[in-house]
């Protein structure tokens, strides 16, 4: 996987989790749909083979605000990988829609200049244990430097006063992570994906506890720059080093 190399100030996010299913690219159409009404210049590089976030782009309408779409599951013999995924040299936010299975070389290159990656993660024991492993692989073996405070977690599909997610953020918790949103299992986000829309695209009455978890990754994201020079005496982050079987155990706690 080859991504153009672009000018230091690209914010380029990456969506990443292994597991199918957990809300990937509704993540990468919402966040990207944030940006491009903004009016700043945005682009969606979609790896996974369903090419959810390409279908998305097509049943979008030309009156919203312009995304860039760039088919990264698609390789065509009339030209070369490198042509496929160039960026345009003016975006300025590149949202990466990572597939589902990622060999370690393919780990280290898609995360490779991200400025953020974020990982969705659903209250099930499947998904935590999914995304325990994906952690573990980004710290261990994308040497993701928890210094630079790129890395952070969301809570997708959630349901209050469940115990699914209570279990959830006592996980997510438990690894020193930030966990920048909780976004409810709501129809919203199905009604927009359906007419290629963002959260932000719709009736803001209607959408209002969506539209301020969006909003609160988004404002994370907008930090990088300020995240990256902080030093990590700074953060709540913990020093001690993660082994991949210490991380893995961390999905075996028992409810309170």
């Amino acid at each position: 996987m080859l991504l153009t190399p672009q000018k230091g100030s690209l914010n380029k996010i990456v969506i990443l989790n292994p597991k199918g299913g957990c809300g990937k690219s509704t993540l990468v159409t919402n966040i990207a749909a944030s940006y491009a009404r903004r009016g700043t210049i945005t682009a969606v590089m979609d790896y996974d083979s369903q090419g959810s976030t390409m279908a998305w782009l097509d049943r979008r309408s030309a009156d919203l605000p312009k995304i860039h779409g760039i088919a990264a599951f698609k390789k065509s013999m009339q030209a070369t990988r490198s042509w496929q995924l160039r960026v345009p040299g003016d975006t300025e936010n590149l949202l990466v829609d990572s597939p589902a299975s990622l060999t370690r070389d393919d780990l280290r290159e898609l995360t490779r200049d991200s400025t953020s990656i974020l990982v969705p993660v659903l209250p099930s024991p499947m998904d935590i244990h999914a995304a325990s492993r994906c952690i573990a692989d980004l710290l261990l073996v994308a040497k993701v430097d928890r210094r630079d405070r790129k890395l952070a977690v969301i809570a997708n599909r959630t349901r209050k006063n469940t115990k699914s997610l209570r279990n959830l953020m006592r996980f997510l918790d438990s690894l020193g992570i930030p966990i920048i949103a909780v976004l409810r299992d709501s129809q919203n986000f199905v009604r927009s994906a359906e007419h290629g829309k963002g959260i932000c695209d719709m009736q803001p009455s209607r959408v209002k506890p969506d539209i301020e978890q969006i909003g609160k990754i988004i404002n994370w994201l907008d930090a990088w720059p300020q995240r990256r020079r902080v030093s990590i005496s700074s953060t709540t982050i913990k020093n001690a080093p993660l082994s991949e079987h210490s991380l893995l155990q961390r999905t075996q706690f028992r409810s309170a």
